[in-house]
């Protein structure tokens, strides 16, 4: 007997801030997925604006408190932000919806200190929409010893079996997720142990250091398929010398946007400057996928934004060593879009904490056991 098939939205606003992805999804929580309807709603130029400041002032614990009025003002317009467009992706859904996965907008996220703050008022949302909401999905991971990040690798295997069923195109499989942050997701197999079959981890900066050069240079808010990147010739000098100087000594502690910063290319003209932070950010993907890789001929799938910008993916594949090794195809070429992989993710995870059933694991997050993530609340 099939288990029971629940539907659920998922909700994910990136570190880009620019808005927000919505899926609907139907899924046991376990092995069977559906992907119902996706859709996504950019932020109006004040709310960006007003995020992006107040994650810049939020660099600690104490930062947290002293901005705690500010943090609770834009956490309710946040959070009806994403009511109000819900309610428009009801409009075309008329079915029953058992599920809310609300991951919120982060800024700020320490697991060394035990702190992740992600705007979203969970109780709000339910209040306003009449559902059952799971938010807070990050803090249990790190309270049991994790990062708190990756999160996505449970549902990477779950599609990679849909996709390997379909496809035939085996295993080990790869992932590389390109957004603000870059993290990697490695498939050993599919079997009923999938703990010991799921390697993950963050990688380095995937769109926050060119975003911010973009946004701080041009009135543009990102480089579109890689155009800026490709009109500028790298530093080699001033890439070398960040490569030198910039060391990721592990691979065990989950990245935030903080941990970067692009003042390495001041005094850059804007495209040379767009082509030698593109460079840099290709350079940490590519270290990673051969970290990841041990040497074993592996296919990756690029999902999020980062997948789009042409010039980057071109620098990650002229960084790797052994080309030959790594195959890097989007994953829309076997039938999903990359665009909301994550949000598709967080109403997947949604039925798995529903449900009590883990979501982050030893080998993703660096947790000392299977951590259930995620706070239910039904407030109506």
């Amino acid at each position: 007997m099939k288990n029971k098939l629940y539907t659920s939205i998922g909700l994910m606003s990136g570190t880009s801030m620019d808005g927000v992805d919505i899926s609907i999804i139907q899924s046991d929580g376990q092995y069977e997925f559906y992907n119902i309807l996706d859709d996504y709603f950019e932020y109006d130029v004040d709310l960006q604006e007003q995020l992006i400041s107040l994650r810049k002032i939020v660099v600690n614990q104490n930062d947290l408190l002293k901005k705690s009025r500010e943090l609770g003002i834009l956490e309710r317009k946040i959070t009806v932000f994403h009511a109000e467009k819900i309610n428009q992706v009801l409009s075309k859904y008329k079915h029953q919806i058992d599920l809310i996965g609300f991951h919120g907008q982060t800024i700020f996220h320490d697991p060394q200190k035990k702190i992740t703050k992600q705007l979203g008022d969970g109780k709000l949302l339910s209040q306003l929409l009449k559902k059952k909401v799971v938010y807070d999905f990050r803090q249990k991971d790190i309270e049991n010893n994790g990062q708190g990040a990756p999160l996505t690798p449970i549902f990477h295997y779950l599609i990679s079996n849909i996709i390997n069923e379909k496809f035939k195109i085996g295993f080990p499989l790869g992932f590389i997720n390109i957004g603000g942050i870059t993290n990697l997701t490695k498939i050993k197999t599919i079997s009923s142990n999938f703990e010991e079959n799921i390697d993950a981890f963050d990688v380095g900066p995937g769109n926050c250091l060119i975003d911010d050069w973009v946004r701080k240079n041009s009135n543009k808010k990102f480089d579109e398929n890689g155009n800026i990147s490709k009109a500028g010739k790298i530093d080699q000098l001033i890439t070398n010398q960040i490569i030198e100087n910039f060391n990721i000594e592990t691979y065990s502690k989950s990245l935030d946007i903080k941990d970067f910063d692009n003042s390495f290319a001041r005094g850059l003209s804007f495209e040379n400057g767009c082509s030698t932070i593109t460079n840099f950010t290709g350079y940490l993907i590519a270290k990673g996928i051969e970290s990841m890789s041990n040497n074993i001929k592996i296919k990756y799938l690029i999902c999020g934004g980062g997948r789009k910008n042409n010039s980057l993916i071109d620098c990650i594949k002229n960084n790797l060593k052994n080309k030959n090794n790594f195959i890097l195809e989007n994953i829309d070429k076997y039938g999903f879009n990359g665009d909301y992989i994550e949000s598709q993710a967080f109403g997947y995870l949604a039925i798995k904490s529903f449900l009590n059933l883990p979501i982050s694991f030893p080998n993703t997050t660096g947790c000392t056991s299977p951590t259930v993530g995620g706070k239910l609340v039904k407030n109506f």
